[in-house]
């Protein structure tokens, strides 16, 4: 048998109440007897993926000539960008991630507002402060500038009788320290910001010398407004003016604050996932695993009796850790993350059965039941070992393919296929064996026909 049964049971109690109390919780929270300030708190609400939630799903792509090069870099970059964005519009539990080389997936559970987060992801987000001389364009007008271009190229445009005029941007928004709206007294939304070291001076120069001249504020080669510089303007910080309302305004210091796009990107995709399909997928998948471990709880204990027993109140366990488990390290559940959870139960589950069956066949041999408990584990171990080895294997491959290739769904099923089967490892070799070793020790069984199945 085993030794230190007890220590083993206390284990295996504390471990399961602790589960429990994860598994039945949204937010864990342990305040301090004596003046009742939170010594610890953590957020355990599930996080139910696209197909479970509804939302919104979107395929970008760099919206450059194939032949143009694109690297690893400015692709991170961008994603980077595009999940801040969407994290500051408050678009929580978002997953977004590279697809390939030109692609990227975005993710959006629970979504509402589609239409703004599309808007906001899609624009490239580059501001400039352009030097329009004496001249002032409407807002919306669309501007040339000389931002990125080489002085050949400039030259060569300005040399064109058809083409338009290149205006020169003083300041990207790349100087910009800090942005935020701003509503003063008169009720119309501003965008105020203040400026680095650098880009302060620079702009403290400019305005110094240009005083009547207009300074035109451009996001994306679009006016937003043209302003006339009154005086020098000192100290790094200002306000953009413009016809903003406060969605406009906050989607604006979106863009700013996270930064620009290093590429643009356009839509080549997008998904919307009603919340009523989403919840109808919930309940269908809970309603089919329900049914499962049902069908599996009654052939273990009909067919393996007494161990079958002890290996269902084993899985019952599992369950509960595993998802305990789920919730503590933030996976998000998929429909597909759900049936890598299921299946990982049959893992469990086939440890249990070829230690069963070995200690069937060791009882049937004339071992005495200690013996034929003891070498059932020892036996049995090699074929768990190799058999879940190679689910683990296969599940890092799914889910290096998952990152590769943006199929999130493939990821999502690893995932949860791989903590599964590393759960019910644990679950097969130490609470089955330690339950099933407890109940030997307080049963005298001699009819092992009857106990096992023999």
């Amino acid at each position: 048998m085993i030794k230190n049964q007890d220590t083993r049971l206390l284990v295996i109690i504390i471990l399961v109440a602790f589960a429990l109390w994860i598994g039945l919780s949204e937010t864990l929270f342990i305040s301090n007897p004596i003046n009742g300030e939170p010594l610890y708190e953590r957020n355990v609400k599930p996080q139910l993926g696209l197909d479970l939630r509804g939302g919104l799903q979107v395929l970008l792509e760099a919206d450059l000539p194939e032949d143009a090069e694109i690297s690893a870099e400015q692709m991170e970059v961008a994603r980077n960008v595009i999940e801040n964005r969407t994290n500051a519009l408050g678009v929580s539990e978002n997953v977004v991630q590279i697809a390939g080389d030109r692609r990227i997936v975005g993710e959006f559970p629970g979504l509402e507002d589609t239409e703004g987060v599309i808007a906001v992801i899609q624009q490239t987000g580059l501001l400039e402060f352009v030097d329009m001389g004496d001249v002032r364009p409407p807002a919306g007008t669309l501007l040339q500038t000389d931002y990125a271009l080489s002085a050949e190229d400039a030259n060569a445009d300005s040399a064109s009788e058809d083409a338009p005029e290149i205006y020169h941007t003083v300041m990207t928004g790349s100087a910009l320290k800090e942005v935020f709206v701003n509503q003063p007294q008169t009720g119309q939304f501003q965008i105020a910001f203040e400026l680095e070291s650098e880009g302060s001076d620079i702009f403290a120069e400019y305005t110094k010398n240009n005083i009547g001249k207009v300074l035109a504020i451009v996001l994306d080669k679009e006016v937003i407004s043209a302003p006339t510089i009154q005086s020098e303007i000192s100290g790094g910080s200002g306000v953009i003016t413009g016809q903003f309302d406060y969605d406009s305004a906050n989607a604006l210091v979106v863009q700013l604050r996270y930064g620009s796009l290093p590429i643009p990107l356009k839509i080549v995709e997008s998904r919307i996932i009603g919340p009523t399909l989403g919840e109808d997928s919930l309940q269908r998948s809970l309603q089919a695993g329900l049914i499962g471990i049902i069908i599996v709880v009654l052939f273990m204990a009909l067919y393996y009796r007494l161990p079958g027993m002890m290996a269902d109140i084993s899985i019952i366990f599992y369950a509960i850790i595993a998802f305990a488990f789920f919730k503590w390290i933030g996976v998000t559940l998929t429909l597909p993350g759900i049936a890598g959870f299921m299946l990982s139960t049959g893992s469990a589950l086939d440890a249990n059965i070829l230690v069963f069956e070995r200690l069937k066949e060791e009882l049937r041999r004339g071992r005495s039941l200690r013996q034929a408990f003891d070498m059932a584990w020892s036996r049995a171990l090699p074929s768990i070992r190799d058999s879940n080895a190679a689910v683990l294997i296969t599940s890092i491959i799914l889910y290096w393919f998952g990152s590769a290739f943006g199929a999130t769904i493939v990821k999502g099923f690893a995932l949860t296929l791989a903590l599964g089967v590393l759960i019910s490892l644990f679950s097969s070799l130490y609470i089955t064996k330690t339950l099933l070793a407890i109940a030997l020790d307080k049963i005298k069984v001699t009819n092992y026909a009857r106990w096992f199945g023999i």
